[in-house]
């Protein structure tokens, strides 16, 4: 028989032998002092490898993807409800200053993509574990389907419940094209803002929403300026309205992989620990911090 313990023990054992590989990884790949901060941070916020901490990160990505559809959808519905009190500026810069906001205050815990090609992107720089992307989407979809649930509960179907489409002068063919170009410019500010070489820190939140923003300025009359499957997939599953959903599925895809590509030529290969942090989340809280042996 085992003795009583003897499988904590080993499990504790094994569990630092486990601790002591991964903080010679970091040690290898970003040097001692990257390791040495490693090592302060709490185990769930740390390992990232570690699903048993998933359910905070995808509840952030839920709840930010909520806001951000709230505040982008519902400009549009606000707009049409009262008669065009809002305004186009107000209409475009809200989800960015929504995107802003999250990035601050949330993007600790998940990293705060709000955004499918966001988490694609990541993935493909290597900064982000493809197992990881489908619960990230997943929780994104879902966020941006209640948000756009609430729109409809609160004020009916009201333009479209806030619906991207092409504009009424310019076709489906011209909308594809500056998705395609702004989903570039947003997932390359993403990328870059993220990286090593940039460390800017907290003022890449600025970064994302001050482009979020400029593009809703000159673009939105032409595509909506959506530049994110899920702002735009939830807004048109709730109110049924699907017949040019394709486009801002597919377009904000190419831009993201086409983002990836000049990533690449500018800055070589991910997998930083910079862009990875920024990928995945940092979150040291306090408490957590004092309660690690």
């Amino acid at each position: 028989m085992t003795p009583p313990g003897s499988d904590t023990a080993h499990d504790g054992h094994s569990r630092g032998e486990s601790e002591r590989g991964e903080r010679e990884v970091v040690d290898q790949r970003h040097g001692p002092r990257a390791g040495a901060l490693w090592e302060t941070e709490p185990r769930w916020a740390r390992d990232f490898t570690n699903l048993n901490y998933e359910w905070r990160r995808l509840f952030s990505e839920l709840f930010g993807t909520f806001l951000l559809v709230t505040a982008g959808a519902g400009a549009a519905v606000v707009q049409g409800r009262s008669a065009g009190q809002i305004g186009r500026v107000a209409e475009v810069t809200a989800p960015a200053l929504t995107v802003l906001s999250v990035i601050l205050f949330m993007g600790a815990v998940s990293g705060a993509h709000l955004n499918p090609v966001v988490s694609v992107s990541f993935a493909l720089r290597g900064d982000f574990g493809w197992r990881r992307v489908p619960g990230y989407v997943l929780a994104q979809l879902v966020g941006a389907v209640l948000a756009a649930a609430l729109l409809r509960a609160t004020f009916g179907d009201v333009a479209q419940l806030g619906v991207t489409v092409p504009g009424p002068s310019f076709s489906t063919g011209q909308a594809f094209v500056i998705e395609t170009v702004l989903s570039l410019g947003l997932v390359s500010v993403v990328l870059g803002t993220a990286s090593t070489a940039q460390n800017i820190g907290a003022l890449s939140a600025v970064g994302v929403g001050a482009y979020i923003a400029l593009a809703g300025l000159w673009a939105s009359p032409v595509s909506g300026a959506s530049m994110n499957p899920a702002r735009s997939l939830g807004p048109a599953l709730v109110s049924r309205h699907l017949h040019d959903v394709w486009v801002y599925l597919a377009a904000p895809l190419l831009g993201a992989v086409l983002a990836v590509a000049a990533a690449y030529i500018l800055r070589g290969p991910g997998g930083g620990l910079a862009g990875s942090r920024a990928a995945q989340g940092s979150l040291t809280p306090p408490m957590a911090r004092r309660r690690q042996p």
